[in-house]
């Protein structure tokens, strides 16, 4: 497959005050991270806390720019945020007073959709993340698991070429999460989107990755990329069961483990 998402050596630094010198010192959230990602592919980024999964979403997105280096989509280089990319958050961050259907149809609006088309697309993705007959309900009215997939539907109702998604799952119940993974994985069957999806969670990185991209922390940069070639569907008893999930579970609890190790021993 085609590559559609290109990073070449982003790096990212900060400068922070040193709690033993009070001297302001550079501090790398990413250094010299570099991925390719395959059209239609989705891949999964864990990590320890505090190594920059977050930070790439973010200029991945185009809200800020790396210190150094380049992100290309399709071969255009990234230079700040556009309708190519959809981001779900951790937080939903939905328009209260705006309905379900208006919600789905914000980015519509900013593409200047005719209102009759914006009705039917939007109509189209409510119905694909199950909440047909909740068009006229407003966020305060629906569940935490039900507004992330608003969400979503609003992040794909403009046709982004790709989905960027933080944590998204993380707020809700385990059995809502088990729910929303599942359908997250139809919608991209459905769809064909790529995906770079960050998550604390090995288990909802192997039950959904094609690959998984294990970082180190301080700086964050890639440790090991971990190909999932387990087949689809994984969400059952019987997946999470497997010697073969639990061996990919364990080996990139193993990575993660001596990343953190490897950190604690560099602070001593």
């Amino acid at each position: 497959m085609p590559n559609k998402i290109e990073l070449n050596n982003i790096s990212q630094a900060y400068y922070i005050k040193s709690s033993e010198t009070n001297k302001k010192v550079k501090f790398y959230a990413l250094k010299d991270f570099t991925l390719s990602v395959s059209d239609g592919e989705f891949v999964v980024v864990v990590g320890p806390s505090g190594c920059g999964k977050s930070t790439l979403l973010d200029i991945l997105s185009g809200l800020f720019k790396a210190n150094s280096g380049s992100i290309a989509i399709d071969g255009q280089i990234v230079n700040g945020p556009a309708l190519d990319r959809g981001f779900v958050m951790q937080s939903y961050a939905l328009f209260p007073w705006r309905t379900i259907k208006k919600n789905v149809e914000f980015g519509l609006e900013l593409k200047k959709i005719p209102k009759k088309e914006r009705g039917e697309i939007s109509a189209s993705f409510i119905e694909l993340v199950g909440l047909h007959g909740y068009e006229n309900r407003y966020p305060y009215e629906l569940s935490g698991g039900m507004k992330q997939r608003v969400a979503i539907a609003r992040a794909l109702a403009y046709d982004p070429k790709v989905l960027l998604m933080d944590e998204p799952f993380a707020a809700v119940d385990a059995q809502t999460r088990e729910k929303l993974q599942d359908e997250l994985v139809s919608i991209w069957q459905k769809t064909n989107k790529t995906i770079i999806f960050v998550t604390h969670s090995i288990e909802e990185a192997v039950t959904l990755a094609d690959r998984v991209v294990v970082m180190t922390e301080n700086p964050g940069t890639i440790k090991e990329i971990v190909p999932i070639n387990l087949p689809r569907p994984r969400i059952s008893v019987e997946a999470g069961i497997s010697e073969a999930y639990s061996a990919f579970v364990s080996r990139i609890w193993g990575l993660l483990h001596n990343a953190e190790e490897s950190f604690e021993s560099a602070r001593l």
